[in-house]
Formats: structure tokens, sequence, C-alpha cells
């Protein structure tokens, strides 16, 4: 079973002026088709061919081809789903009650920030679901995620943050700040607590 490139559900203007049209075609092309057409290859003949793309980021991660593809294609197939023109400003349902007990909506988007900016080099900042039904804020880099054994908060990612330079570079140059805030203009929700009951 070979992975394909996910359809985007918005034009690739339609998150402007968070993340401009010309990033988020080279992104999505280029850079996620870049990750889905070297997985293939990757797992192709091997025991991780047919395996879903979870499984394969749960036990494939010792083959570095493996470890960065299949991660770069989960990754930014869940950014894209949890984006969406105009955003929703607050969280909904189970995931907003897993963050008040975190501490509240404003000391995650404070310590997710934190943890999108802070990550030095390229990567991610998450918000994951931990088996009791709490939530963490993590980051990890590269294309790891909190589904890999590597990982230092291992759990199923709700919410992702791509801090790649790509993701950001043509709008925002050097300031990642700018568009760690920027990003919250354009969270999905309703798509979040989705992930997060699932």
């Amino acid at each position: 079973m070979s992975f394909e490139l996910p359809k985007l559900g918005y034009a690739y203007e339609a998150l402007e002026p968070t993340i401009d049209a010309k990033t988020m075609e080279i992104h999505h092309s280029k850079h996620h088709q870049a990750y889905v057409d070297n997985l293939n290859k990757a797992i192709e003949g091997t025991d991780l061919d047919g395996l879903t793309i979870e499984e394969i980021c749960r036990t494939g991660v010792e083959k570095p081809a493996v470890r960065n593809n299949g991660g770069g294609h989960f990754n930014h197939s869940l950014f894209w789903e949890i984006l969406t023109p105009g955003g929703s400003k607050e969280p909904v349902g189970s995931v907003k009650a897993a963050i008040e007990n975190y501490g509240g909506f404003e000391k995650f988007k404070n310590d997710f920030s934190e943890a999108a900016k802070t990550r030095f080099g390229s990567g991610w900042a998450w918000l994951v679901k931990n088996e009791d039904g709490s939530v963490s804020v993590t980051s990890t880099p590269n294309q790891d995620n909190p589904l890999m054994p590597v990982a230092d908060v291992k759990g199923t990612p709700v919410l992702g943050l791509d801090v790649w330079e790509h993701a950001y570079y043509l709008n925002y140059q050097n300031r990642r700040p700018d568009y760690v805030s920027a990003f919250f203009d354009v969270v999905n929700w309703d798509k979040v607590e989705e992930l997060f009951n699932k």
C-alpha cells in the first residue's frame, strides 16, 4: 500500500495573512510530496509495507529514512487538518476540559508557544493526549513526533505546529515568534477535539 499526498480542505491562499499562499503551495506540493515519495521508497518490500502511518511511526524509527519521511508524512498530514481559514478562537469539549485541567488556555498557549519558539533548529511543537486523558505540551526535533519511542514525551498528538523554516520563512523570515503567535488565528479546534476523542 503506497501512501499519497492528502488533499487540503481549503485553497492555498485561504490561510492568509497567517500563512501565505506561496508558502502553503511549496510546503504541501513539494515538501510533503517529497516525504510521501521517499517514505514509499523506504518501506517498499519491507515488513513495514502495508502498515498505517501511525504503526510505522511507532515501530519503524530505527531506519533513518523511515523515521524522517514517515514522521514528515504523519506530522504534515495532521498539520493540514488542524488548520482552517479564520480559525476557531478556543478549544471545545473534551480537549477544552483537558486544557483547563492542565492549567487553563492561557497557560497552554504560553507553554506551547515557548516549546515552538525554543525548539532549536527544525522541529515541531505538540499538544499530546496522554493515556489517562490528560494533556502535555512538548516539542520534537526534525520530523520526530510523540508516537515514536524516541520521543521525550510519548502520547497521541492532537495539535502540532511545524517550526521548520520552510513553514514560515517566505513571510516571517527569522521572526519565528511572530509566526507562532499568528498560528493561533488559524487553529481548527473542532478538528483538535475530533482527534482528541478518537
